[in-house]
C-alpha cells in the first residue's frame, strides 16, 4: 500500500504536513447584484443570477454570516456584482470569517479597515482586450489603487487573443509589485473572436509554463494546474458535470455522488436563493474553464494522486497554490 511517507522524501513530507490539516471549508457569496462595469462574458449577468431581490438590511447579513460560521464555513469568497459597492457587507464578513474579496479594482479597499484581507483583482487580457470586453482599461486604475499591496494579486483571465502576448501583462503586474494567478476565459456570451480554437490551449499551456519559470516570484501557479485547465483532463478523466466538485450541496443530485467540496454553497444576495455552482447554471460544464473549479477538482481527488511520487507532488503543489491564493499559508 502506497502512503505519503513511502512516496515523499523529507522535504516534500514537510510541505505536505503544512497543508494536510488546513481543513478548508469554503462557500461563495454574491455580495450585491450591482456592478460598476458590464463585462461581455460575465456569467453573473449573462445567466440572470442578478435577478433576485437584494437584501439591504445589514443586520440580516450579519445574522446570516453568523449562521454560515456555525455551519462550519472558514473561507468566505465574496463576489458580485462588484462587492466593493457594499463595504458594510464586506466588513460584516471580515469581522466574522476569513474572507477573500474578488473585485475589478476600480474602488480601493481600505487597508486601515481591512488590513489583511486577501483581494483578487479581475483582469481580462491586455488593455486592448479589456476595452473590448469590459469597456475600459481597468488595470490603469486598479494598479494605482493596489500597487505593492502584499495581500493583493491579479486574477488574469487569458483570452485567445492573448496567445503569444502573455508576458507583457505579467511584466506590468510585476512592475507594480503584485502577484498574478492565471486562468482562462470561458466566453459565456460568445463574443466574436474570443472562443478557443483547436490547438490554441496546447500552445497556451507552454506559454503559461514559461511565465512560471521566468517570473517565479510573481506568478502563483503550477505546471500541473496548467496541464489540467488547458486540457480539461485529470488522471484520464474529463472535467464536466459528473466531475465538478463545486456544486451547491442542496442542489447536488448526482448519482453516484462525486468527490466534492464539503458543505459548499453559492448564495445569492437575497440570502435565500442558491446557485447551482461556483459559476453559472447556464454554462455548459463541458466547456467550463473556471480556474477555482479545476483547482478544487484536483484537491478533492488526493487518493487518485497517490499512485506515484510525481502525482502526489503535483497534488501538493496545487493545494499549496490554492492555500496561498486564499491566505491560508504565506506566499
Amino acid at each position: 500500500m502506497k502512503t505519503v511517507s513511502s512516496l515523499l522524501d523529507q522535504d516534500w513530507q514537510a510541505r505536505y504536513k503544512r497543508i494536510a490539516n488546513l481543513n478548508i471549508r469554503s462557500s461563495i457569496y454574491d455580495v450585491t447584484n450591482r456592478c460598476n462595469l458590464r463585462c461581455k462574458g460575465c456569467f453573473f449577468f449573462s445567466s440572470g443570477e442578478h435577478e433576485v431581490t437584494e437584501e439591504m438590511d445589514i443586520r440580516k447579513w450579519e445574522n446570516f454570516i453568523d449562521k454560515e460560521k456555525e455551519r462550519g464555513v472558514n473561507l468566505a469568497i465574496l463576489i458580485g456584482g462588484e462587492p466593493t459597492l457594499c463595504m458594510d457587507r464586506i466588513e460584516a464578513f471580515y469581522k466574522r470569517l476569513p474572507a477573500y474579496c474578488a473585485t475589478n479594482g476600480l474602488i480601493k479597499i481600505s487597508r486601515d479597515k481591512f488590513p489583511d484581507m486577501m483581494v483578487g483583482i479581475s483582469l481580462w487580457g491586455g488593455s486592448a482586450d479589456e476595452k473590448v470586453l469590459r469597456g475600459r482599461d481597468t488595470f490603469a486604475i486598479s494598479s494605482k489603487n493596489y500597487a505593492g499591496d502584499p495581500y493583493t494579486y491579479y486574477l488574469y483571465t487569458i483570452t485567445p487573443k492573448q496567445l503569444g502576448k502573455v508576458e507583457p501583462v505579467i511584466k506590468r503586474i510585476a512592475d507594480v509589485g503584485l502577484k498574478v494567478h492565471l486562468q482562462l476565459l470561458s466566453n459565456d456570451e460568445g463574443v466574436d473572436g474570443f472562443s478557443w480554437r483547436e490547438g490554441e490551449l496546447k500552445d497556451l499551456r507552454r506559454e503559461m509554463d514559461e511565465m512560471l519559470d521566468k517570473y517565479p516570484q510573481t506568478v502563483i501557479s503550477s505546471k500541473y494546474y496548467h496541464e489540467v485547465i488547458t486540457s480539461g483532463k485529470m488522471m484520464g478523466r474529463r472535467f464536466g458535470w459528473k466531475e465538478c466538485p463545486s456544486v451547491t450541496e442542496s442542489l447536488d443530485n448526482r448519482k453516484p455522488q462525486t468527490r466534492r467540496l464539503i458543505h459548499f454553497f453559492r448564495w445569492a444576495s437575497d440570502l435565500q436563493t442558491v446557485h447551482r455552482c461556483c459559476t453559472s447554471a447556464t454554462r455548459d460544464c463541458s466547456t467550463c474553464k473556471d480556474g477555482a473549479a479545476h483547482m478544487s477538482w484536483i484537491m478533492v481527488n488526493k487518493r487518485d494522486h497517490m499512485s506515484s511520487t510525481k502525482d502526489l507532488q503535483n497534488w501538493i503543489e496545487v493545494y499549496e497554490m490554492f492555500a496561498k491564493l486564499y491566505r491560508f499559508i504565506p506566499w
